[in-house]
């Protein structure tokens, strides 16, 4: 039987999974953020209703997460055509770094924001001068998400670079 796949038969499994792992890792760190700020901020709104729309902005950083791992997931679903071009392991396993660079990067952003999102608005609730202060660490945190994103696109971009075909 003859074939027309040129390459390592199970490089795209390496592949996909690594746009699996991207889209996943980093839905759950979106997950866990949203549901974790989002009970701080309907915990301090009960006692502080006005001050709900300005403390929901660990909950719309922590969605944005999820958006990074979408980026990722079709940067690397797009580049695994085996009937156009070889793919190989080397191809497979750089798609899978940069999924699990962007999706352990956005769990881990997720939960720290997450966690700093509800301590941060009850903390404003009682003290508006620390508002500031929670931005600037939802900032940073959200920062380690970007770092994963851009070392997924660096990894990605290394996929088809192992022969020169």
């Amino acid at each position: 039987m003859s074939s027309t796949f040129s390459g390592d038969e199970t490089a795209p499994f390496f592949g996909f999974l690594g746009a699996a792992s991207a889209l996943v890792f980093s839905c759950m760190g979106a997950a866990y953020g949203t549901a974790k700020s989002g009970v701080g901020v309907a915990s301090m709104g009960v006692m502080r209703p006005e001050l709900v729309m300005k403390s929901i902005v660990p909950v719309v950083m922590a969605g944005v997460l999820g958006i990074y791992g979408l980026i990722i997931a079709v940067i690397i679903s797009t580049g695994i055509n085996p009937k156009a071009k070889s793919y190989y392991l080397f191809d497979g396993y750089a798609h899978l770094s940069s999924g699990l660079a962007c999706g352990l990067a956005g769990l881990s952003a997720g939960m720290a924001i997450g966690i700093v999102g509800d301590a941060g608005v009850r903390a404003n609730a009682q003290q508006p001068k620390l508002f500031v202060g929670m931005i600037l660490i939802l900032i940073f945190a959200e920062a380690l998400a970007l770092y994963g994103l851009i070392v997924g696109i660096i990894l990605s971009s290394r996929a088809g670079q192992s022969r020169a075909d």
